[in-house]
């Protein structure tokens, strides 16, 4: 199998969030079960800057978008073993900023689309099966490969793949901005292709294009076919549910490895973690200028600073809980109002809490490994990673069951002390609170509970090896069902 695996994002080379992660993971993990897959993206201005003398150039051509007729390059060098292609173009993407302005990131994800399209095959000198597409910056290539090539008689034998990594950025734009970028023909321009409700929709357009949909977690996938978490696609999803599968994501267990870590103080196991996580909390408290007190739980969150993340349920709760004898840290950085009101709660209690407003990733690790507990109250969780990274490294979560929090996390059941973390099922930040005052309350007064709970949590799997089997069995599905 030849597979193409385009994104807008990709760790360690321009990442914002956990689509960077999957695209820097779950290829080298399928090139690891000896699939061909190879990825492609934008050759943004920090890539260029940064790899230059690694980038290798392979051919240019022009691409016409609309009006326009626009330069694209393609590059490509080797990332930690797996090939990667690059699209350049420095009106697009000569930016120090991933995504700039949601109507200009229209059009630059238009030519980037077309631009992949067309160095497919002999130009980059390598021939997809299938092309493995992410979000809505990659959601019209289906459309586009029938409309322009596939009807002319070119690549009839490419197939295609959509993961939803998050369901609340589509792509949505003027129907005469985007009919004139890519080119479409009004027999497109309809409800039933690439129009919700008479405008152009990129991931529905995707959605219904695509062989096959999946998203970073079986129970997003089930939650994005209901009104609440729908943004309202949930009709096409249901509509198409009959392709739609929920994928967990893994993390990089290499990186985040609690017994190697160099970020960290001191290195530990899930077979012996005791010393070594208490030594990384002591130095976290000093680090902190919070008394280093080493039964005082400390609770943490790293992330960003953003609705979605349950930020208000922590802002509504956080004064109350800081009445017990507790410790928080947070790391993170997003909303101006968040960042300031974070900022009161932190002057109110400065015995007891820290904030870092603003983002470290090395401080992250120091902070996993560090806690007792870390908070994830999320609205919404397509996967989320952090539980997992926290888990790794010995620190339970507490989170609302959503999403890929309700796969990953197994709540404290008491009757027969099973469980690697803590959850509550509303939005209520009260049920945050009583949730965290509840995990405490078992740190401070069942110590051997807690330790069996903290190795269950530490000796979980969160490899992307499940994954890359899925996804190596959902590939040869589609191939084989075209044929």
């Amino acid at each position: 199998m030849n597979i193409l695996f385009a994104t807008s994002e990709m760790n360690p080379l321009a990442a914002t969030g956990g689509l960077g992660d999957v695209a820097g993971s779950l290829p080298a993990a399928l090139r690891g079960r000896g699939i061909d897959i190879r990825v492609i993206m934008p050759l943004y201005k920090k890539i260029k800057q940064t790899y230059r003398d690694s980038l290798r150039f392979i051919r240019w051509s022009m691409i016409n978008l609309g009006w326009r007729t626009m330069y694209s390059g393609l590059f490509t060098m080797d990332v930690g073993g797996v090939p990667v292609y690059f699209i350049d173009n420095d009106f697009y993407f000569g930016h120090d900023n991933l995504y700039i302005d949601y109507s200009f990131d229209v059009e630059r994800f238009a030519f980037f689309q077309r631009a992949v399209l067309e160095a497919m095959g002999d130009p980059m000198g390598f021939q997809p099966d299938l092309l493995h597409l992410n979000d809505w910056q990659t959601a019209m290539m289906p459309v586009l490969l029938e409309s322009h090539y596939q009807k002319n008689g070119y690549h009839r034998d490419v197939h295609s793949l959509i993961t939803i990594h998050n369901l609340k950025y589509q792509g949505i734009h003027g129907r005469e901005v985007v009919q004139d970028l890519l080119d479409l023909s009004d027999d497109y321009m309809t409800d039933d292709k690439v129009l919700l409700n008479g405008v152009p929709n990129f991931m529905k357009t995707g959605i219904t294009y695509a062989s096959r949909v999946t998203t970073v977690s079986p129970t997003y996938a089930r939650e994005i076919m209901t009104d609440y978490y729908g943004e309202g696609l949930d009709g096409v999803l249901r509509d198409q549910g009959w392709k739609v599968q929920g994928i967990l994501n893994g993390i990089d267990i290499d990186l985040y490895n609690p017994a190697k870590d160099p970020a960290i103080p001191s290195n530990f196991s899930e077979k012996a973690w005791i010393r070594g996580k208490g030594r990384c909390k002591a130095a976290l408290q000093q680090e902190a200028g919070l008394p280093q007190k080493s039964k005082t739980p400390l609770i943490s969150m790293v992330t960003r600073l953003a609705q979605q993340k349950g930020i208000d349920l922590l802002v509504r709760i956080l004064d109350e809980l800081l009445e017990e004898d507790v410790q928080f840290i947070l790391l993170g950085s997003g909303e101006p109002n968040y960042e300031r009101s974070i900022r009161e709660i932190e002057a109110r209690h400065p015995d007891r809490m820290r904030a870092y407003v603003m983002f470290d990733p090395l401080l992250a690790r120091r902070i996993y490994a560090g806690s007792d507990i870390f908070l994830m109250p999320s609205l919404f969780e397509p996967c989320g990673l952090s539980q997992m990274i926290a888990m790794r490294y010995g620190t339970l979560p507490i989170v609302r069951q959503t999403g890929g929090l309700a796969d990953t996390v197994q709540p404290y059941n008491r009757y027969d002390q099973t469980g690697n973390g803590f959850g509550f099922l509303n939005i209520n930040a009260h049920e945050l609170l009583f949730t965290t005052k509840d995990a405490v309350q078992l740190y401070n007064d069942e110590p051997v509970i807690w330790k069996k709970l903290v190795h269950q949590a530490m000796t979980g799997d969160y490899s992307w090896d499940r994954s890359a089997q899925s996804y190596e069995q959902l590939y040869r599905d589609i191939l084989e069902e075209t044929r």
